[in-house]
């Protein structure tokens, strides 16, 4: 796979760079056509299945970690020490009173929903280029052999503003490029205050990740997840970890799709209403030398019910070398357990290969 930016792509932009996807049929309009049975790249090999829950998994579930946000901005011990243990011991945690308005993530909501209702042809003008993961279409298909995800998205770089490409965005649509702005912005706020007390917690003042990683950038990526008649055979999205810093989610609140594996198990994420669902990225992850843990995660479906969600990607810049920070190393207590490597080269990796849980984060581990 050729991870190299070329001229010539099928939309004259400037990319990301990251990598490309192969086009393949929208699963939506799979389902529209009234499908009979599941299409035979879309049935997962029988390991990789989802499972039903155990009580066991249901009861680990009440256990994630929830943060009051406006507690943890003013600089409240016992919610520092709650982030701190989350973002050891699970890499996911819920944040209510996070200070996003419930009209702007309803906004947000129907904006996605609006979109993805649009007929086939009218997404079709903002499909992913020949040689990015921006707009319209699937992430992480490699080969024509591969097992998709039972899931639709569109892909968008949403800040800074400079970088935006309005080729991508709907803007015929109604109300969707202002929900999106909104959303956006409020939710930036959300990670940067979280970043800010990752510094402190990583033994730097509250400026520390920002002086090291300069100002967050972020991509927004846009999930619909179908029906499916046997979602026992498929997975939304399949097992993986971010590879960016922070990642803050938006997710339905009614129907439960998302998954985190924790110790050996898969445990549902329940959806508290309102709130938002935060995960540590890899980058984090090597930075903190690996204390803190990007976990793996997927999204399964729903028989009855379509799913949307929203996952605002916090990534640093593509130039800077990230490794494991001077004040997570102890030598010979805790020596760089990861080399350094630029981001942009880490995230090519990620991308050049199908969702593989966190294959990629081993091969920046230093083998001992």
């Amino acid at each position: 796979m050729d991870l190299k930016v070329e001229n010539g792509c099928i939309k004259e932009d400037k990319g990301l760079g990251w990598g490309k996807s192969l086009p393949v049929q929208s699963v939506q309009e799979i389902v529209r056509n009234g499908y009979q049975s599941v299409p035979e790249r879309y049935i997962q090999e029988i390991k990789d299945r989802p499972s039903s829950i155990s009580s066991e998994s249901l009861q680990a579930s009440l256990q994630i970690p929830i943060i009051d946000f406006s507690l943890l901005a003013k600089g409240d011990e016992h919610e520092t020490r709650k982030l701190d243990l989350a973002c050891k011991e699970w890499g996911f945690f819920q944040i209510r009173n996070h200070g996003v308005q419930v009209k702007i993530l309803q906004k947000m909501k129907a904006a996605m929903a609006a979109f993805f209702e649009l007929p086939l042809m009218e997404k079709k003008k903002y499909a992913m280029g020949a040689n990015d993961l921006e707009g319209y279409g699937q992430a992480y298909v490699v080969s024509e052999e591969q097992k998709l995800d039972w899931c639709d998205l569109v892909a968008l770089k949403t800040l800074p503003l400079e970088q935006r490409n309005l080729n991508f965005w709907p803007l015929n649509l109604p109300g969707f490029k202002e929900a999106v702005e909104e959303y956006s912005i409020e939710v930036q706020k959300v990670a940067e205050e979280i970043n800010a007390n990752l510094s402190i917690l990583m033994g730097m003042e509250r400026d520390g990740l920002k002086r090291y990683q300069g100002e967050l950038k972020q991509l927004m990526r846009m999930n619909y997840y179908p029906p499916c008649s046997s979602p026992d055979l498929v997975v939304g999205v399949s097992p993986h970890s971010d590879g960016g810093s922070l990642t803050v989610l938006l997710q339905d609140d009614d129907i439960i799709g998302l998954q985190i594996k924790h110790k050996g198990e898969w445990i549902p994420v329940k959806p508290i209403p309102n709130a938002l669902v935060v995960n540590i990225g890899d980058a984090i992850e090597i930075m903190s030398n690996g204390v803190y843990k990007s976990i793996e995660h997927r999204a399964i479906t729903n028989e009855k019910k379509a799913r949307i969600s929203a996952a605002a990607f916090a990534h640093v810049d593509d130039e800077l070398e990230i490794g494991p920070l001077d004040s997570m190393v102890d030598d010979p207590h805790r020596p760089p357990m990861y080399k350094k490597i630029k981001y942009i080269d880490y995230i090519r990796q990620v991308l050049a290969r199908k969702m593989d849980g966190k294959a990629h984060t081993d091969l920046v581990k230093i083998q001992t």
